[in-house]
């Protein structure tokens, strides 16, 4: 039993720190690094695709927050018992700093918010999603770790050499809290399955895999962030049935375990159809479509510019012809 314990995976003592009056909480840190190492990814795959460098900062300063709130709303919607029913604060449903987005949620109403800055700067969006694939699950396996220190999303008891310990937390006022609370010792309560380790590993493959694929295929047309879609919902439809928290329950199965399966159908369905507009599009060549005003103006002025030179070109050619006509080569004007 020593051995086992011994070879075990300690948990953080607790996930919250005190700046002063100022709560700073790993999960947040977690997420935060996540965005940023999204957006420092996307933005160098981008450029490399015929991008423009900024751009995909201004796509996230639409995509993260609409992310955030649909996160935050699939997750209180497939988890409501936490939050609504008696004894409970319905109130608490808008702490996002305590943990809880619904990665299906976040893709879905950040993939909108994405579709309104790309259509506003005239970017097509299946190429920004393609450059911004990796990153994404990249920050998914970063944001991983919030739970680690957040003592949640395991699974069931396991004598394997990596399992993890999960303490018993208290608040300074001796309540118990495993969130907020601090580890009174080191003896584990519970060795548990890392299911949060399992889905981060998955994850850094995943990220590996989509960008050795779109490297050898020349993947376009959204059909890299629809490999990073189904191999993402593989990883979570086996970790899912791993976990042990409380959760929605359809038919006795976890909710996420069939929007796992629906959604991994649903990216290689994609996958396939997108495979006939052939290799990655130009996105330099496709600057200008897609609404952006700016590009259409100059397009307009353009073609503006070239209609005039036209007509003047026309207007020197009938006049000369006047002038044949009115005068004979002899008394032609000089």
């Amino acid at each position: 039993m020593l051995d086992a314990l011994l070879a075990t995976i300690p948990s953080p003592d607790r996930g919250v720190w005190h700046l002063g009056p100022l709560p700073i909480r790993a999960y947040a840190l977690c997420i935060i690094a996540g965005i940023v190492a999204a957006i420092w990814w996307g933005e160098r795959r981008w450029v490399a695709r015929g991008g423009i460098k900024g751009e995909v900062t201004d796509i996230a300063v639409w995509a993260v927050p609409f992310g955030l709130v649909g996160g935050r709303l699939y997750h209180v919607i497939t988890d409501n018992q936490k939050y609504f029913g008696p004894g409970k604060n319905p109130l608490a449903a808008l702490e996002i700093w305590n943990g809880g987005l619904g990665i299906w949620g976040a893709i879905a109403l950040g993939a909108v918010g994405a579709w309104i800055a790309c259509r506003r700067r005239g970017i097509p969006l299946p190429a920004m999603a393609d450059a911004l694939a990796p990153g994404i699950v990249l920050a998914q396996a970063i944001g991983r770790l919030g739970n680690y220190f957040n003592q949640e999303l395991y699974g069931g008891d396991t004598t394997l050499p990596w399992g993890l310990e999960i303490y018993r937390r208290v608040t300074p006022e001796g309540r118990e809290d495993a969130l907020a609370g601090i580890a009174i010792d080191h003896t584990p309560i519970q060795v548990v399955h890392p299911t949060f380790l399992y889905e981060l590993l998955w994850n850094l493959g995943v990220a590996l895999l989509i960008v050795w694929a779109d490297r050898k295929f020349r993947l376009g047309h959204g059909r890299v962030f629809a490999l990073y879609v189904a191999g993402y919902t593989v990883g979570r439809f086996w970790i899912e049935i791993m976990r042990t928290d409380e959760a929605t329950l359809i038919f006795g199965t976890r909710v996420n375990v069939f929007v796992s399966a629906i959604v991994f159908f649903g990216a290689v369905a994609y996958f396939v159809i997108a495979k006939s507009r052939g290799e990655r599009e130009d996105v330099a060549a496709l600057r200008g479509t897609g609404g952006d005003p700016v590009a259409e103006t100059a397009d307009a002025t353009e073609a503006e510019a070239v209609e005039d030179k036209g007509v003047a070109e026309d207007t020197e050619a009938d006049v000369a012809e006047k002038d044949k006509k009115n005068f004979p080569e002899s008394v032609k004007p000089e």
